[in-house]
């Protein structure tokens, strides 16, 4: 069990919602509404029996169906609301919403490129986000939720382009280094902040899972 930090660290217990048929499909799902399926919310259940024994200050969620049912798993087990968070949602994908990676590398090379060269400053077509807006906004949403929790421990329920842009900030990862870590549904991964920043403390927990699937592509 981590145990709650001195002040003024704050420490985050961050988790990517369980799996969707989406997921499995390799379908974007970006901003979109998409429920768990049977898998993810066995997987939700299996997160929050791990963390039966932690203790919260809070529990935050993006305010998209997979992640708030995932949070609400860990919520009942803890007696703790879920504090809904926009802030907290995937990054906006555009008119790639809704289609699979093999789709648009056919109908889109050119953008599709870009995308795997993870060029910062990429807008996807249709109105999507670049990844140094999208790493804005998670990092001033991250950051705000630091700032309200001084010496706590906080849950946060959240995507996996977020958890990605997390792994960044407490690694000093560039946005167009490749990753080279996993992002499983329902794993938990432990980061602390405090003066100097972020700092990582365990990555893609897992143990507790049968099955996770990794952030795509």
């Amino acid at each position: 069990m981590l145990f709650p930090p001195q002040r003024p660290f704050v420490r985050f217990c961050l988790v990517r919602h369980g799996e969707t048929d989406w997921n499995a499909e390799r379908r974007i799902q970006g901003q979109l509404d998409i429920a768990l399926n049977a898998h993810g919310d066995r997987q939700a259940h299996a997160t929050a029996a791990q963390l039966a024994h932690h203790r919260f200050a809070a529990i935050y969620a993006s305010d998209l169906v997979r992640a708030h049912s995932t949070a609400a798993a860990v919520a009942h087990r803890l007696a703790l609301p879920v504090l809904r968070e926009r802030g907290l949602r995937e990054r906006h994908y555009g008119a790639w919403q809704g289609r699979t990676y093999a789709e648009i590398a056919h109908a889109m090379p050119d953008d599709y490129a870009r995308f795997e060269r993870r060029d910062p400053q990429h807008e996807l077509p249709g109105g999507g986000e670049s990844l140094t807006h999208f790493q804005q906004r998670v990092a001033a949403c991250l950051g705000r939720l630091a700032q309200g929790h001084a010496g706590e421990q906080i849950l946060v329920v959240t995507h996996g382009g977020v958890l990605d842009i997390a792994y960044r900030l407490a690694m000093g990862r560039a946005l167009d280094a490749a990753r080279d870590f996993e992002i499983p549904n329902a794993a938990l991964n432990w980061l602390e902040h405090g003066p100097k920043g972020w700092r990582l403390l365990a990555w893609a927990q897992k143990a507790h899972l049968a099955a996770a699937r990794d952030e795509l592509p």
